[in-house]
Formats: structure tokens, sequence, C-alpha cells
């Protein structure tokens, strides 16, 4: 196999030289860019005079160096700025991309369209600043370069971009399907899965550079800086054969002659300690500000996650707010209605005694059902203003539970119900505030006996379950069907088959689970339909 001609061998092969790397050292594109800096520093802020070649990525934040160095520089310098062309726009594109994530394949594709095809000749931008045109099909088109000759300090940093696996393995990415493309999705995530994409594109940037490093070398050594010339004057003058047909070949020829003569005038210049001691320090300052930067943009990505969901909370509450609202409304509207019809009736002059009374009877019943209700919204108002903090007592069930048994055990003896409690005397305090303990067990004992027909029965067990007592509120009555328990603890729900009571205001069970959420406990229940229900409660152990 013919060996490898100068102008056919990338930078980073020839700075390498005949040596073997000690480790391959790949860096991401804002590292390579960091280093980048860290020597135009050395040079603005030691005023040191220089001629440097550069060759870049597309993209201002690339462009803005050069100009920051160009605009600092107080020393004199002679700048070769290795120009690209059209066809090579689209190949620094995902570098452009990994700096600047934002950017899309529409700008990338006007900016084909927008660079015109250089002249062969150099162009002096200033009496400073020369840009040295490359031909379309330039081996230096993945290669970067910043080299620096002067008396003082000689230095050399070069990366080399690897084709990507899918380029390797002869595959190209869709049309319409630009690098990075799937970040830019989110619109057609689902809602549940929004949160989870927000936060990943607070990594989307590193994402990118880990899938696109740069193998790079950083070097002070003169014969590697000659190889690397001998490679640039490779890329510009050609093949030797079409010398001469080239009319600029005398012109650039006499000027790479020029650059071989500054190399060789500045050998044997020691590198000084002092400048490899600013590199160093520089880029860990640079390193350290960048280290910062991101964790504080990942912090602020994290807060704005957090105040997106905290705001997506707040709406949620304010739509649950709104919707219980509507619905008391309608409930409160529905026993007025009914007691203006019982008002009008009873001014009927032909009236039998049985009506009026049965009329007297709904008036009686529907302002029953009214207090109800906002009795149970204004308790439901107020647990939702309690502190979750309020210490628990230790409560113990005999204490509380026979005194309620006895109150509503009128009531079922009127009904035809048996009622009965078994409590066993050894069993452990619980942990919850003595108002809420006697609201739950009434709220459960006044729907057991509800919704039982006369020769039921209703009764509560109690026994150790783990860190909890568990409860139970059993009945015999109607029973609830089974598409219909989850939801006996939504707000309002009422009506079970089987049963025309419906005086209740349908927020008994809602309190009780609120009750026990905020004591650290929970609600379950079991039923078949026509065989009675189950509520089983579960009450922390008071430690």
């Amino acid at each position: 196999m013919k060996p490898l001609r100068p102008h056919h061998v990338s930078l980073y092969e020839l700075a390498l030289g005949d040596a073997q790397a000690p480790s391959l050292l790949q860096v991401s594109p804002t590292t390579f860019k960091s280093m980048l800096g860290s020597f135009l520093d050395l040079l603005i802020d030691r005023q040191i005079p220089a001629t440097l070649w550069l060759k870049l990525p597309q993209g201002e934040v690339w462009t803005a160096e050069i100009e920051r160095y160009r605009a600092a520089a107080t020393a004199s310098y002679t700048l070769y700025l290795l120009g690209s062309t059209v066809s090579s726009v689209a190949d620094e594109a995902v570098i452009a991309e990994v700096e600047m994530p934002e950017v899309e394949m529409a700008e990338v594709e006007m900016a084909e369209r927008a660079v015109v095809e250089m002249a062969e000749l150099p162009i002096a931008i200033d009496s400073k600043t020369i840009r040295l045109p490359l031909s379309a099909d330039t081996p230096l088109r993945r290669e970067y370069l910043l080299q620096i000759v002067s008396p003082d300090f000689c230095g050399l940093l070069v990366a080399h971009r690897p084709r990507p696996v899918r380029q390797q393995a002869g595959l190209t990415p869709q049309s319409g399907s630009p690098p990075g493309s799937n970040l830019n999705a989110k619109g057609s995530q689902p809602e549940a899965r929004k949160a989870e994409a927000r936060k990943a594109e607070a990594s989307a940037e590193d994402d990118l550079e880990r899938r696109h490093p740069l193998n790079a070398l950083c070097s002070f050594d003169l014969q590697a800086m000659q190889r690397v010339l001998t490679g640039i004057s490779g890329a510009i003058l050609g093949e030797p054969s079409e010398s001469s047909f080239n009319p600029a070949y005398t012109t650039l020829k006499g000027l790479i002659n020029q650059w071989y003569v500054l190399v060789s005038e500045c050998a044997g210049s020691p590198l000084k300690p002092d400048i490899l001691s600013y590199l160093f320090t520089k880029q860990v300052q640079t390193q350290e500000e960048i280290w910062h930067s991101t964790a504080l943009h990942r912090r602020q990505a994290e807060v704005a996650t957090l105040l997106q969901m905290e705001n997506e909370e707040f709406q949620n509450a304010i739509r649950l707010k709104d919707e219980f609202l509507t619905t008391v409304g309608q409930e409160l509207r529905s026993p007025l209605a009914t007691m203006k019809t019982a008002l009008s009736l009873l001014n009927s002059p032909s009236l039998k005694p049985a009506q009026r009374q049965r009329y007297l009877d709904m008036l009686t019943h529907e302002c029953d059902r009214q207090s109800s209700l906002i009795t149970s919204v204004l308790d439901l108002l107020q647990l939702e203003k309690v502190d979750d903090r309020i210490p628990a007592q230790p409560l113990r069930l005999q204490s509380v539970v026979p005194g309620i048994v006895s109150t509503y055990q009128p009531l079922a003896q009127e009904k035809g119900i048996v009622m009965a409690y078994l409590i066993p005397d050894e069993l452990v305090a619980v942990a919850c505030t003595a108002s809420w303990l006697r609201q739950i067990m009434i709220n459960l004992l006044h729907n057991g006996i509800k919704f039982t027909h006369s020769g039921g029965r209703v009764w509560i067990t109690a026994k150790p379950q783990g860190d909890y007592v568990q409860v139970d509120v059993r009945d015999t009555g109607v029973g609830i069907p089974q598409s219909d328990i989850p939801k006996v603890f939504d707000r309002f729900y009422r009506i079970r088959p089987g049963t025309n009571d419906v005086s209740g205001s349908g927020l008994g069970l809602s309190i009780v689970q609120q009750l026990l959420l905020r004591c650290g406990g929970s609600i379950s229940v079991k039923s078949r339909l026509g065989e009675g229900s189950t509520f089983s409660v579960l009450l922390p152990i008071f430690r």
C-alpha cells in the first residue's frame, strides 16, 4: 500500500508523527473551545506578538473567539484563517449543533446557500488577518486547529472529529430528521410524560457532546508543528501535478516558505515554565467556570420544573374547587326547589289534612337535608384549613366507641336493627384527635344504620394490624355494586340501590377519608350487593 502523502493525512495524525499517543484524548467541543480560549488569553494577557493559524467549526460562538482576540490583542500578530467552502458547511453542522443546540437544519441549509465559493488566492481581511480558502474536497474538513509561533511561545492545539458510527456503517439519517431532532418532539408527547421531557432537556447538550467527541492533541513540539504546516500547505496547494494549472501557486508557495522560515527561527527557544503554569491555571479556571455554569443551569431547570409542577397542581386545585362549588350549588338548589313546591301546595284551599301533613313532613325532611349539606360543606372547608402538623393524641377505642354506639342505639332499635361492638381491653392506643375519631365513627355508624333494613345488624370490631389498629364497621344492608365501589369516597356520592333515602349530603365518606389521611390512616370498603358492606379503617398506633 502506498504511503499517505501529507495532503492526504489529517493534521491530527501529522502532529502525532511516528510516536503513539499515550492515551486517546477525547474532549467535547466545549472543552476544546475552552482550551482554545486559554491559548488566546495567554497571548492577550502576556502581550505576546505571534503568528497564528486557525481553522474552527462554523458557528457564531467560534467566530466570537476570533473576534475577541482581534479586538483585545495589543501586541502585533498575523492571523491566517483556513476558510471553509460550501461543501463543508453541512459537514460542520454537527459541531455547530453541539455548541448551539437550537440550530435547525433549515438554518444550516440557508448558510450553505449564502456561502459564496472563495477565490484561490489569499484574501486579506485586514492588514493583520488573512483568509486562506480550502478546496471543496479538502482532507482538513474534519480538522480544527490553533497553531501559534512566536519567539516567546510556540504551541499547537489540534482536534480531529471522527466520523459517526452511522456514517462509517454506510447509514445516513433520514431526510428531515437532523441530529438531535428527537429533542424537539415535546409537543407530541403525552401529557403524563411532559415533566420527564422537561427534565431531559436539561441534559440535552451533554448528550450531544458525548455523542460527538473530538480526538484532541496539545503539543509544544516544533517538529510536530512543522509536520502540521506540511499538512496545511498540502491542503492549500493540492496535488503537485495540478500546480501548473493554478495561477496562484507561486504566491501560495512563497507564503508557505515564509512559514517554514518563521518556525525554524523559533527552534531552540525553551518553553518557559511560567507559560505552562499560566495555561494550566487558566484551563482549570475555565473548567471550573463551565462546571459552575452547568450546575447553575441544571438547578434553574430543576426549579423551573418544580414551578411548572406546582403551577399545574395549583391549576388543578382551582379546577377542582370550581367543580366543587358548582356541585354544591346544584345540591343546594334541589331541596330549595322541593320546599318551594311544598309551600305552594300548602296554600291550596282544597288541601286535605293528610296531604297537608305529608307536605309539612316533606318540608321538614328537605330542611334537614339542606342543613346536613351546609354543615358537611363547612366541615369539609374547615378541614382543608387544618394544619397537617396538629399533634395527635393517644386515644383508646375502648373509651370512644361505646359512647358513640349508645348514642345511636335508640335510632337502631327504632328501625329494628341490632347494634354491637367488640373492642379488646388490651388494644393499644391509636394516634388521632378525639373530635376526628368521633366524627369518623359517627359517619360510618350512621351510614350502616341508614342503609340496613329492619332485622339487620351493624357491628364494630377492632384488632391490631402491624403498625396500625384495624377497625371494621360491618352491616347487613343493601350493599354497593362493584362498579360503584371506587366512587363511594367521592364527594356527593349518595344513592345506593334498594333505598330511596337521599337525605344525606353525600360528603360523609369523603370527610372520613380526609380525616384519616390527615392522621396517617386509610379506609377501604368491601361490599356485595344485597349482602352488606364492611368499611375497614386503619388507624396508626400511637408512638
